[in-house]
């Protein structure tokens, strides 16, 4: 697992400040028919490479994360805030 995260408004921080919130998926709209909310929020993809999670800074901003991981190496790609899609900043 990636030892530093590189949180967009607090720079790069210990991984053991974030807490991992699971995929980040869109999420169905209001209307959606029963089976789309079910593959929403029970089922899930375990892919190999790279995976957009929701990662909350709980000991540093607060804010939600959306954190881009490859999950067979835990390489960090990119890591943005969540509620501001226009702000990404890229691992160097």
């Amino acid at each position: 697992m990636a030892s530093l995260v590189p949180c967009p408004n607090c720079g790069r921080r210990p991984k053991e400040e974030f807490t991992i919130k699971g995929a980040a998926l869109k999420r169905p709209a209001a209307g959606a028919d029963a089976s789309e909310w079910f593959d929403y929020v029970y089922l899930r993809d375990n892919p190999r490479g790279a995976y957009e999670e929701y990662w909350h800074h709980t000991s540093g901003c607060r804010r939600w994360l959306i954190l881009t991981r490859d999950t067979v190496t835990h390489e960090v790609a990119a890591c943005r805030d969540a509620a501001d899609g226009s702000r990404l900043e890229e691992r160097t």
